[in-house]
């Protein structure tokens, strides 16, 4: 019976979503299936219905966007490589920089403690805060509520942003022939267990870079040719915006008015960072502008990584700088914690120096 009411709440998030994603496709709203299916599902949760994803379906969704984002390396990327070592650096210093003001911020004006302040404004890989959070490091519900605001906010605003800053860029992007139903399939087979395992293990987004790795490297190699079907990206794009959904149905309406004022501190200084390096490395580089934003914006890796995809950008571009925003946040979050062990450490040295005066 049990298993019976979770297919039916899983087939009803599916169709709502599916219903989203479809009209909001219709209506040209930019990267529309995500949205629409977020918003849809949303609304359905506002209205007291029951909603999820099955998680198996949920990891064949990032999967497929990784695949689709690896299928964009190939020999054409290398004369672009220079000019992505320039962008590369500039998003390690906009993810420096976002933390270190946001941390800051929240922390002097809004008297969160230093690690949950941290935590919350990690720009990316939100299921790693959490996680650390629930570990005893900093208010697990408080980082919870302001990644959850950050990821909402951002996933809404950065598409219809980026298609206003970058639309004929982006409408300038090469049509490719789909991959063969075999390739597709066999990346898939091998994909699924991996990311899973990967995820099993701790790594972030982990079926969204197993797809970007298994998918580069074999386009790379010669070994696969084209891109995802269409409509596989289509549905890719629709249950990854259910999955958003539902995690806006578990928002607390009374933390979220609490923490109302930092979730502003945290999307503002997050989106205006952003916007502010992607100028410069747009001066600096000539790359589109909205293509940058979208490898900067730090909406959560896979929502930013399908947005991109939607709107039409260059995947492989896209894919690195999201593989890249992983592994330096991987680095960065624990060093930026480390700074509050070393003010307890100092604090307790000052106050064995005083008992003992």
């Amino acid at each position: 019976m049990l298993l019976r009411n979770d297919l039916q709440v899983a087939g009803l998030t599916g169709l709502a979503a599916l219903g989203g994603a479809a009209l909001a496709a219709l209506l040209g709203i930019p990267a529309g299936a995500l949205v629409g299916a977020m918003l849809t599902v949303a609304m359905l949760a506002a209205l007291g219905q029951n909603v999820a994803v099955p998680a198996i379906a949920r990891d064949l969704a990032f999967l497929v966007i990784g695949i689709s984002l690896g299928a964009g390396v190939d020999a054409s990327v290398v004369p672009h490589l220079p000019g992505w070592s320039v962008s590369l650096l500039g998003l390690a210093m906009a993810l420096v920089t976002t933390m270190a003001a946001s941390s800051m911020l929240l922390r002097k004006v809004f008297g969160i403690d230093w690690q949950t302040a941290v935590l919350a404004s990690s720009p990316g890989t939100m299921s790693n805060a959490v996680a650390i959070a629930v570990e005893g490091k900093g208010d697990a519900s408080a980082v919870m509520m302001l990644q959850l605001m950050r990821l909402i906010i951002l996933v809404t605003l950065v598409p219809p942003i980026a298609s206003f800053l970058g639309a004929s860029d982006a409408s300038s992007s090469v049509t490719r022939s789909a991959m063969s139903l075999l390739a597709l399939v066999g990346l898939l087979i091998l994909g699924l267990p991996l990311g899973r395992y990967a995820g099993r293990k701790g790594v972030s987004a982990a079926c969204l870079l197993t797809g970007i790795l298994l998918s580069g490297l074999s386009h790379g190699a010669g070994l696969v040719h084209g891109a995802a079907p269409s409509w596989m990206i289509f549905l890719g794009f629709t249950v990854t915006g259910a999955v958003l959904g539902t995690r806006i149905s578990k928002v607390d309406l009374r933390l979220a008015m609490k923490l109302v004022g930092a979730g502003a501190v945290v999307v503002g200084m997050a989106l205006g960072m952003a916007v502010a390096f992607a100028l410069i490395i747009r001066a600096l580089t000539g790359f589109p502008l909205g293509q940058i934003l979208i490898a900067y914006a730090p909406g959560g890796v896979e929502a930013m990584a399908a947005i991109g995809l939607a709107l039409g950008y260059d995947p492989a571009f896209v894919a690195a700088h999201h593989f890249a925003r992983i592994l330096i946040l991987l680095v960065l979050v624990p060093v930026f914690l480390s700074r509050s062990r070393r003010r307890d450490n100092l604090g307790r040295d000052n106050d064995e120096s005083g008992g003992q005066a």
